[in-house]
């Protein structure tokens, strides 16, 4: 599914972030791309395609919701002119109705979700989008409380991947199916943010669902 020329975005919050450096705005830079799932995934692409030319761009941004990301959709997304879109969102959405902010209602969710693909797509009737399950683990922060609006969340994301025939990446069923093999804290530090084995899981369930 990779083709030459390719642009390739991901966006989302500090999950996708992870560290990377703001001023560092060019493609396939390591310091751009941060420590996480998107270097991985950006190494691998750069490796396999040498030829291919391809333009790798993180713009995660730590802390943020849907509505911080429909806020720089146009310079952070429209403006790069992706052919190929990853979006990873939502945690944040349903974490700061736990933590004393302001969360973002599924619904209100669901609408801005499905008017930055939109977006997207009048752009670029081609673009090739990517969702992601957002996703937690009961650990650390997160307790039986959340999981049934992660689990409204996750369902709005399965029904933009049917209505926009996107490619779907299974991150919530891939990090529970994880937990069988080490504890919950071993994927996901404080239920939310990956660990080194949790980036690599994330990394390459991606790689193997996209690849498909």
């Amino acid at each position: 599914m990779v083709q030459p020329g390719d642009v390739v975005l991901f966006q989302g919050d500090s999950i996708t972030d992870c560290g990377r450096d703001r001023d560092c705005l060019q493609a396939n830079q390591p310091d751009g791309l941060g420590d996480g799932y998107v270097n991985l995934i950006a190494d691998r692409l750069i490796e396999d395609y040498p030829n291919h030319g391809l333009r790798v761009y993180n713009r995660g941004i730590s802390g943020q919701q849907i509505i911080h990301l429909a806020e720089r959709w146009h310079a952070d997304c429209i403006g790069l002119q992706p052919t190929i879109l990853s979006i990873l969102i939502g945690v944040n959405d349903t974490w700061r109705g736990f933590d004393g902010g302001v969360p973002v209602a599924v619904d209100l969710y669901e609408q801005v979700y499905r008017q930055l693909i939109t977006e997207a797509r009048q752009e670029r009737s081609s673009l090739r989008v990517v969702l992601c399950e957002p996703f937690v683990l009961k650990t650390g922060v997160v307790t039986e409380a959340w999981l049934p609006e992660i689990k409204q969340r996750i369902d709005v994301v399965h029904r933009l991947a049917e209505e926009f025939d996107a490619t779907l990446v299974s991150f919530q069923r891939r990090l529970g199916a994880a937990t069988s093999e080490a504890p919950a804290h071993y994927w996901l530090r404080d239920g939310v943010h990956p660990t080194p084995a949790g980036h690599q899981l994330l990394a390459d369930t991606w790689w193997e669902t996209f690849m498909a």
